[in-house]
């Protein structure tokens, strides 16, 4: 069997392993969807939860459309100015604003369904989570695991089914064979950006939502009215519990959407380079990505199958045994991963690099650093936020001399914890180049080349894009674990809304342990994937960012080049302006998700106390809370605080661009991408070690001599005020900027036409 006929097979292998994934979630649903309901009191709580989770995203989405047909409409008329000899590609600068604005409508629209599907099943098996805790905790975890995984599945499985449909189609638009498979990437650069247009706003959106309730049940229920966690005597618990899924589920699907599939079109944008220069014979250079985005989730598919626990009773309720139980799963599928790269590298990508081996072997080594990365990224994020190490302990410490010092550690924990993850990115970048540099499959040191649609030919060192595709694919093997890593994610909410049905329905203690395990391992894996997400975002970040500047390139052959690479010159005022501007962007953008948070929960906590004073029947539970208007609170300050944060984010990079010019935008790009990670690293990793260190003192984890300083103690009060504050930090601003990242990007990329003179 000849090459060509393999690349073939394995390209078709996209669509079928993405039908397959599509299959197996919904096989889980139903296996879910078909376990025991419970009580009908735990029946009630959860149908409350759901009318309220699925009424927000209903409002929610019907801002997101206007606000996303408005766009798609702007971007189109932008592109069509552009005159026909400047815009890179031959099919005419008015079938370009239209194609762009269909791609961006379609990214938008999958990004969205992504974010309702991962949700409608969340909010059903948190109820079938709580039910099967009554039973044990290995069925528990099951079924909170799986649920969860529908989602992850999904997700991936409609990001991979929809950049390989609109790469086709739009290949054949451009003209079919070999300039279409050139020029489709730069054409469905559109499909990226409307995915981040929506994951942003799902994300700020459920973001407040989420934290506006919660911040107002903790402050007035736990520290106020000395009520339990998920008490039904609390107005704002409703609101808290429908806030866990619309921040997490919903938000975190629509993001983790974007990410694949921006980086999915970098990845195939860089391609394109060495598809060229090998002689347009070997069409893997730009499938490559898709192809192993499929392995990828066949290799999650066995992970998730392999994450078990047994055992019955409150004695087996750890949160290690649980974590091990996922982590477990988790390396499984790391391994097998890296078998699916290494061959997959070694059989689409033969051709022999300059060192005389095959350029596979080092592309697939590139690979094998993505994954090490991503397991690195865990060890690191667990390390930071999981009960069991130092920076929790550390923080739950400072606990016993009152706030002030609990805030002060977890800051310094947060800034501490940009270390490891710094010198993790960074090795992977250096490694990865190097590996590509390589893997180089030329054996000229520089080639003249002809992009489609221009007429000017351009040279290009290939042993440099040779290592920028190798950064690409360390890219696809640290994201061939997204639906796993999803999973665990949304593994967090539906955990969380377990334990509230069963406080809320009045179950017995033993069910409370087993929900108050899970959850402080939900709490855990909900920290592990931001960091995997910004760990991601930080390598896509430079893919991304080298796709622009090929885009520059294509659009404008004659820019001067150095080292075969477009230069952004820093010393240029322009530059240094849009620099300045993108780190300043990342700054205000997480100011006003924040104060955000606190608007919303001022509101909050106004309306607890007022129903408390109005009706002492609530306290003595007599009478029931309006949860309805807790509910609608927390709604109408989500979808209008959303707005100006997200505006900002949109608009700022497309101002520097056509003010200041593609230099200027390229400057924000990077500098504004360097802030951004590491200030995402503070608010994710502090904000997770502030709410793990109060559910350490709640377990009992803190003492003094032989008394345990538990729920009630002073400490326990200090470790719910920097539970609150690391509320915004870690599920408001920190996971908005990884999206705030890649939309950078994704915008940049897409108008980049219109910031070149």
């Amino acid at each position: 069997m000849d090459h060509n006929t393999v690349v073939d097979l394995l390209t078709w292998f996209v669509p079928v392993a993405g039908l397959i994934a599509v299959g197996f979630a919904l096989y889980l649903a139903r296996d879910v969807l078909g376990r025991d309901r419970g009580t009908p009191e735990m029946q009630e709580v959860a149908s409350t939860i759901v009318e309220g989770a699925m009424a927000f995203l209903r409002r929610q989405y019907t801002t997101i459309a206007i606000l996303t047909a408005i766009t798609a409409v702007l971007v189109g008329v932008l592109l069509w100015q552009i005159p026909n000899s400047t815009q890179g590609t031959t099919v005419g600068a008015g079938t370009l604003g239209l194609l762009t604005s269909i791609a961006f409508l379609l990214g938008a629209a999958a990004s969205a369904v992504s974010g309702y599907i991962g949700m409608y099943v969340a909010v059903r098996a948190n109820l079938r989570t709580a039910s099967a805790a009554r039973r044990s905790l290995g069925e528990a975890l099951t079924v909170a695991l799986r649920g969860g995984a529908v989602s992850g599945f999904l997700v991936v499985s409609l990001s991979l089914l929809g950049v390989f449909i609109i790469y086709f189609a739009y290949s054949l638009i451009a003209g079919g064979g070999a300039d279409g498979n050139s020029q489709a990437p730069f054409l469905i650069v559109g499909f990226g950006f409307g995915a981040s247009f929506v994951a942003l706003f799902a994300q700020l959106g459920g973001g407040i939502y989420t934290k506006a309730a919660d911040v107002g049940a903790d402050l007035v229920g736990k520290v106020e009215a000395g009520i339990p966690e998920d008490d039904p005597r609390n107005p704002a618990v409703i609101a808290d519990l429908v806030g866990d899924n619309v921040g997490d589920c919903a938000g975190r699907g629509a993001d983790l959407f974007e990410s694949t599939a921006a980086e999915n079109i970098g990845a195939m944008i860089l391609g394109v380079l060495l598809y060229e220069v090998t002689g347009r014979t070997n069409l893997a250079w730009i499938l490559f990505p898709l192809v192993i985005r499929a392995f990828g989730l066949i290799a999650s598919l066995i992970g998730i199958l392999s994450a078990r626990v047994s055992g019955k009773g409150g004695e087996d309720v750890t949160d290690r045994a649980a974590l091990a139980a996922l982590n477990n799963g988790y390396f499984i599928m790391a391994a097998i991963s890296a078998v699916f790269m290494m061959v997959v590298s070694w059989i689409m990508l033969p051709e022999t690099a300059t060192n005389g081996l095959t350029s596979g072997i080092w592309f697939g080594l590139a690979g094998l650093v993505g994954i090490a990365t991503s397991v690195a990224f865990v060890f690191i994020t667990q390390y930071y936020t999981a009960g069991a190490w130092r920076p929790v302990k550390e923080i739950a410490e400072a606990t016993r001399t009152g706030p002030a010092t609990t805030i002060i550690s977890g800051i310094a924990v947060g800034f501490e914890s940009t270390f490891l993850p710094t010198i993790s990115i960074v090795t992977a970048l250096g490694l990865s180049y190097w590996l590509g540099t390589l893997g180089n499959p030329s054996a000229q040191a520089v080639v003249s080349i002809t992009v489609p649609g221009v007429a000017l030919p351009f040279d290009v060192t290939t042993s440099v894009a040779s290592g920028i595709f190798g950064t690409a694919v360390a890219t696809m093997g640290m994201l061939m674990s997204c639906a796993y890593i999803l999973a665990m994610d949304t593994f967090g909410p539906i955990t969380d809304n377990a334990g509230g049905i069963a406080e809320m329905s009045h179950q017995a203690a033993s069910v409370r342990n087993i929900t108050d395990g899970l959850d402080a391992v939900g709490n855990t894996t909900k920290a592990l994937t931001k960091g995997y997400a910004v760990g991601s975002a930080a390598l896509a970040a430079f893919l991304l960012f080298s796709a622009y500047l090929d885009k520059v390139r294509q659009v404008k052959p004659d820019v001067p080049l150095i080292n075969g690479q477009v230069p952004i010159n820093l010393s240029q005022v322009q530059v240094f302006v849009g620099a300045f501007i993108g780190a300043m962007l990342v700054y205000l953008f997480s100011s006003l998700a924040i104060r955000a948070v606190g608007r919303a929960a001022g509101q909050m906590i106004e309306e607890v106390r007022r129903q408390f004073r109005a009706d002492p029947g609530i306290m003595e539970g007599t009478s029931r809370p309006d949860y309805a208007r807790a509910v609608d609170i927390s709604a109408r300050a989500a979808l209008r605080e959303m707005i100006a944060p997200g505006l900002l984010a949109v608009f700022t990079p497309v101002a520097v661009g056509l003010l200041l010019g593609w230099e200027a935008a390229g400057g924000l790009l990077m500098v504004g991408t360097i802030a951004g990670v590491l200030l995402a690293n503070v608010l994710n990793n502090g904000g997770g070690a502030w709410d793990n260190a109060k559910k350490f003192i709640e377990s009992g984890g803190l003492k003094d001599g032989n008394t345990v300083l538990g729920k009630g103690s002073d400490p326990h009060k200090a470790s719910v005020v920097g539970d609150t504050v690391g509320d915004p930090f870690k599920d408001t601003a920190g996971p908005s900027l990884h999206v705030l990242i890649k939309l950078l990007a994704t915008i940049t990329l897409v108008l980049a036409p219109l910031f070149i003179r």
